[in-house]
């Protein structure tokens, strides 16, 4: 049989699971190529302790190409712009074009900066790299004393983790020198998608670190230095960090593809795209039909071994398989001072022992994608 040319774009939670799977397990069917604009993907459960300073990139990031590698794949350092679906290939930044049989998403999102000003004068949590090297700049300025307010804007999971790692770490390196926090929010309660407890919990975390607590204040405009609501009143702020909803980046649509009123590719039972059946897409860029689902790596990670198995399918011309996400995750939200808060559906619980049991699942998460030693 005519080996399939997969093309795997982007190196998200759920193509590094398929590229370690096709390590251990390689198949003649396929003829892979992985582009992705990075050389190293971030663990997104790693990164508030990673800012916190709890650990060092390496921890936190996986290497694509020695992965791409053992999986007998080809690796491209590039951007994907476009998707000429009727040739089929993929166009690059490069300006240089890759052909495939069947290609599956694994792009990320990104923070919704439609208010006004925000796209300038606030700083998205993603593309990670850009938020780590703002990151960066900002711990700079703090240690100048340039900084004396920090607003992040987005009460959910995300943006109450950034938050508190910031802080954390800000609090290590300057002691009372450190600046303050502003938390400002749409909705009148925190982590919205989460049990009261839980929310009781991170609101006393949050109120105990003095931050401020900015609810029910939608954003209007973003200016340097200030965030306006939608009640005229302005939020001072040196540095504006944006962790609002996600949305999907815009050359999914652009190419042709079947997405949502966000952005989001939409997918069936199968991880295939609705419009297209030779494109699958998985992770956050993804929304799947009648199961819609938070954009989360506890989600995207899982999807990497139905994903796979799919696209085997395919290549052979056989029946796919239905895959259906749990209808609830375990959330392990780090408070930034090595404790933790675990959430599902009603159930809460929290401290320092959470913490250390999120760290031992990350760590051994990681260690799966290392290429130091064999491949569990």
């Amino acid at each position: 049989m005519t080996r399939k040319r997969l093309l795997l774009v982007g190196g998200g939670h759920a193509h590094i699971e398929v590229l370690r799977r096709l390590a251990t397990a390689p198949h003649a069917d396929l003829a892979v190529t992985l582009v992705s604009p990075d050389a190293q993907t971030p663990y997104s459960g790693m990164l508030p302790g990673l800012v916190a300073g709890h650990y060092v990139r390496a921890d936190a990031f996986v290497d694509l190409a020695p992965l791409a590698a053992a999986a007998g794949a080809t690796f491209v350092n590039d951007r994907v712009v476009r998707l000429d679906l009727d040739r089929p290939v993929a166009h690059l930044a490069a300006a240089s074009v890759v052909p495939f049989d069947l290609v599956s998403l694994d792009i990320g999102s990104a923070p919704g900066m439609s208010v006004p000003g925000a796209a300038q004068h606030a700083i998205g949590v993603k593309p990670v790299e850009r938020f780590l090297a703002a990151w960066e700049t900002l711990r700079a300025d703090a240690a100048a004393e340039r900084v004396h307010t920090i607003a992040v804007v987005g009460g959910g999971a995300g943006g109450v983790e950034i938050l508190l790692a910031m802080q954390y770490r800000l609090a290590e390196d300057l002691g009372p020198r450190a600046p303050r926090f502003v938390l400002v929010t749409d909705v009148p309660q925190l982590l919205p998608q989460h049990a009261p407890a839980v929310r009781r919990a991170i609101g006393r975390v949050l109120v105990a670190r003095d931050v401020v607590l900015e609810l029910a204040s939608p954003a209007r405009a973003v200016e340097a230095g200030a965030i306006v609501t939608t009640g005229g009143r302005r939020i001072a702020a040196d540095r504006i960090f944006w962790a609002t909803s996600a949305v999907g980046v815009p050359w999914p649509a652009a190419s042709g593809l079947e997405c949502d009123i966000r952005g989001f590719i939409v997918v069936n039972a199968y991880l295939q795209s609705t419009s297209h059946p030779f494109v699958f897409a998985v992770g956050d860029c993804a929304s799947q039909l009648h199961h819609p689902r938070p954009k989360s790596g506890v989600y995207a990670v899982r999807q990497g071994p139905p994903l796979l198995a799919n696209l085997l399918h395919a290549a052979r011309g056989e029946t796919l398989r239905r895959f259906v996400p749990q209808r609830q995750a375990l959330a392990l939200i780090a408070t930034g001072d090595r404790q933790a808060v675990a959430s599902r559906g009603p159930l809460t619980t929290g401290g320092a022992w959470v913490w250390r049991w999120k760290d031992r699942i990350d760590r051994r998460f990681m260690a799966r994608y290392r290429m130091t030693g064999p491949l569990a």
